[in-house]
């Protein structure tokens, strides 16, 4: 990740925020132009000066509203932007940095199009969606690759067949015409 540039926490703002670079990757506080807040280039937080990520995390923990340690609340891994959880399945995606991750133990499952994750470990059976919904996924999943594979084997042969009568076809109509049109432009000449 950049260590000059950083993604503004505050919800629907979505500005990329410039932070200096003389401070390094160091925690440092950061201006937003577009919402006017400042928060730490590090934790994301509110700027909190004097205090270290970890000790403002655990005052904010303190304050009045949703724990962050509660079941409803987990931070992405990516960004550390924090997602509230409040039905649907264990398959999480980030709206700000579109990271796909397992809510229960925060896995990456950006690489995962069959849900694999949630077949062994301590995730076992905790996505939230019956078994046959997971195989008819999986189904769909390799029905599209086994598609697209199917189209490429039967349209390579039709492309390579096509393809001199395109090239042809585009010939005659760039030159303006056909070769007996050109011979018919030749000048006749005189029989003596």
């Amino acid at each position: 990740m950049d260590c000059s540039r950083s993604w503004c926490p505050r919800a629907g703002c979505e500005t990329v925020c410039s932070v200096c670079p003389a401070g390094g990757c160091l925690p440092q506080s950061v201006h937003c132009p577009t919402c006017t807040s400042d928060f730490c280039s590090n934790c994301k937080g509110p700027w909190h000066p004097g205090l270290s990520c970890e000790e403002n995390s655990r005052r904010s923990n303190q304050e009045p509203g949703i724990p962050f340690d509660s079941d409803l609340i987990k931070c992405c891994p990516m960004c550390n932007v924090p997602i509230e959880k409040d039905e649907g399945c264990a398959q999480m995606m980030c709206k700000r940095c579109k990271h796909v991750f397992c809510w229960y133990c925060l896995a990456s499952l950006d690489d995962d199009f069959l849900l694999r994750h949630y077949d062994k470990g301590p995730c076992k059976n905790k996505l939230g969606h019956s078994r046959a919904s997971v195989i008819w996924h999986r189904t769909q999943v390799i029905g599209i690759f086994a598609g697209f594979g199917i189209l490429l084997l039967v349209a390579s042969p039709l492309l390579l067949l096509a393809a001199p009568c395109i090239v042809c076809c585009k010939c005659r109509v760039c030159s303006g015409g056909t070769k007996l049109d050109s011979e018919e432009e030749l000048p006749e000449e005189s029989a003596s």
